[in-house]
């Protein structure tokens, strides 16, 4: 048997992001998105190992004990109905922890991925939904990418509906990392008192209609109404976020926004050299990279 298999584990940006209150049944918030996946990746490394379990070694950040590679693990222990070998995953990130590009939970789907190779197995999408409820909302969305973790999609409920939508590969996004901590469960207190205080005052944010969003993703991108619900929430607590956004604008960007619940800022352009300049004139105030979606 093959000893050590490979995969990258691609980042993803929300085209609009729509969060409503939080349901008092099971407290979570459903959310009207579309996801794309971005060629800026994670890779995987995994080794077979005589013990049994899964451990993960990653230099560049420090993960708990418990972290979306050992869950995603566990589950499919559970559901394959057959003997799973120990790993030991290496991860070299490339993708900025706790930035709304959902890196932990493409990791998860591409070791999934890696599993099914090493047992010879191929799960249903019941099977891989299962693996995703059990390990975070976002990796819903990457399980059902294609074989290499690329893809797009309407996504809705708490991520859990996923819609597959054939992906633009013809954008190129400037992604802007700005210097600032805010955890995802900071964002979700932000954005409930901003839903709160919406609810009670005249300002309302006018998203595109959840069956129009892929009509929207399609047309120029001039033409773009996407909106994001952490967004202003967050930019007015972090005022980066703000100027990174405008800064995008003024370098040429046709459409700007925070991806998920942030930091990361991304502006979009749809020819590489544009984003290219544009990187080049923001790269002495920011961290950023050129990232095309894929």
């Amino acid at each position: 048997m093959k000893e050590q298999f490979y995969a990258k584990a691609y980042a993803k940006v929300n085209f609009n992001l729509k969060v409503y209150p939080k349901d008092d049944k099971d407290c979570f918030h459903n959310i009207e998105s579309i996801f794309q996946t971005v060629d800026l990746y994670d890779e995987l490394t995994v080794t077979l190992k005589q013990i049994k379990g899964c451990s993960v070694q990653c230099q560049q950040v420090v993960l708990p004990a418990k972290n979306t590679l050992t869950s995603a693990y566990d589950v499919f222990c559970e559901v394959a109905g057959v003997d799973v070998p120990g790993i030991n995953v290496e991860l070299k990130k490339g993708i900025p922890s706790g930035g709304g590009l959902g890196g932990g939970s493409s990791d998860a789907a591409a070791l999934v991925r890696l599993l099914q190779k090493i047992c010879g197995l191929s799960l249903s999408e019941n099977q891989l939904d299962y693996i995703a409820d059990k390990t975070g909302s976002d990796v819903f969305f990457f399980m059902h990418c294609d074989s290499e973790g690329k893809g797009a999609a309407l996504v809705s409920g708490r991520g859990q509906i996923i819609k597959k939508i054939a992906s633009r590969d013809d954008l190129f996004l400037l992604l802007i990392f700005p210097k600032l901590s805010s955890s995802t469960k900071e964002a979700y207190m932000l954005a409930d008192d901003f839903l709160a205080e919406m609810n009670v005052s005249d300002y309302k944010v006018d998203y595109p209609l959840f069956e129009d969003l892929e009509a929207v993703y399609r047309a120029d991108v001039e033409k773009w109404v996407f909106k994001n619900t952490f967004t202003m929430p967050l930019c007015r607590k972090y005022s980066e976020i703000s100027c990174a956004m405008e800064d995008l604008r003024k370098s040429g960007a046709l459409f700007s926004d925070m991806s998920g619940s942030g930091s990361t800022v991304f502006g979009v352009f749809t020819l590489r050299q544009q984003a290219m300049n544009s990187c080049s004139l923001l790269a002495g105030t920011w961290n950023c990279v050129v990232v095309q979606t894929i």
